[in-house]
């Protein structure tokens, strides 16, 4: 069994197999750590992702803890172990990135799928640099950002663009977009010419659909957008919602499920993918 990639996904790998092993043998996280160097708020920060375990000692000895003897096991989780400890190459942006925003990113790297709805402006990875400039400019003022801010934003960015749209990804995303996120002006008649263009450019590739839900539709939006983030048999589904502080992100089952019913509700009710490049030329003579 191949382990994941990335060391955020790497982490929550570690910590899922550590929270269903612990839950196996019943122990409670105070049970488990009793004797152990960590305390048990510090086990529960490694099952949930949000911190990883520094000492392959330490694993050793939980896992020893949990009845795992196997060699072959005890090898695939130590080298998951060493991977989530790398850095990423988003770790030199961590201070400017807004709260959880780090941890999406990770995530978003290590994903074997995408799927996503954005009822308001264009989604992060499908937008140029310009409109993604004008965004981040017109929210100056108001959010009380730097320039710094606004530069180094475009740059993580823009490596998040390049990351996904090598030739070599593997990743496939499928955007679902509001029409009214399209008509939303940013900078300008140029900026949205350009990025319907590179729209339709980016909807051309084997891994990237992209769909419109037509303003004249009836049919069921969800108000907010959200990410939902796929990585295989090795981790469950992921939700991505922003909400006004940072970025939100859960494996909850029940709320996956939701955000999936949402998703394939919108995405059934949106234009064929196939006919989204005419909807964009029309736009584009219409602004």
């Amino acid at each position: 069994m191949a382990a994941p990639t990335g060391p955020t996904v790497r982490r929550m790998q570690l910590g899922w197999e550590l929270r269903r092993l612990r839950e196996k043998e019943g122990k409670t996280l105070a049970q488990a750590v009793d004797g152990l160097g960590f305390s048990a708020s510090k086990l529960h920060r490694v099952e949930n992702g949000l911190a990883a375990l520094k000492s392959a000692a330490d694993l050793r000895a939980l896992l020893e803890r949990y009845g795992v003897t196997s060699e072959e096991d005890i090898e695939f989780l130590t080298e998951i172990q060493r991977g989530s400890l790398n850095r990423g190459w988003w770790a030199p942006y961590r201070s400017i990135m807004p709260s959880g925003m780090a941890t999406y990113v990770g995530l978003e790297s290590g994903a074997r799928a995408i799927r996503t709805w954005q009822p308001s402006v264009v989604f992060s990875l499908l937008q140029t640099e310009q409109y993604a400039r004008e965004l981040l400019q017109t929210a100056k003022p108001v959010e009380e950002t730097t320039t710094e801010f606004v530069e180094r934003t475009i740059v993580v960015r823009k490596e998040r663009r390049k990351q996904f749209i090598r030739k070599d990804s593997r990743q496939e995303l499928w955007a679902v977009l509001d029409e009214a996120a399209l008509r939303h002006t940013v900078g300008g008649p140029d900026v949205m010419r350009e990025q319907y263009e590179d729209l339709i450019r980016l909807s051309k590739l084997d891994n990237v659909t992209v769909q419109v839900l037509p303003m004249t539709s009836a049919a069921y939006r969800s108000s907010f957008n959200f990410t939902l983030l796929e990585f295989g048999p090795l981790l469950p589904t992921v939700v991505q919602t922003d909400a006004a502080e940072g970025s939100i992100v859960s494996d909850k089952d029940t709320t996956v499920w939701s955000f999936s019913r949402r998703f394939d509700a919108l995405r059934a009710s949106a234009l064929a993918p196939g006919e989204t490049p005419m909807f964009l030329h029309r736009l584009a003579g219409e602004i």
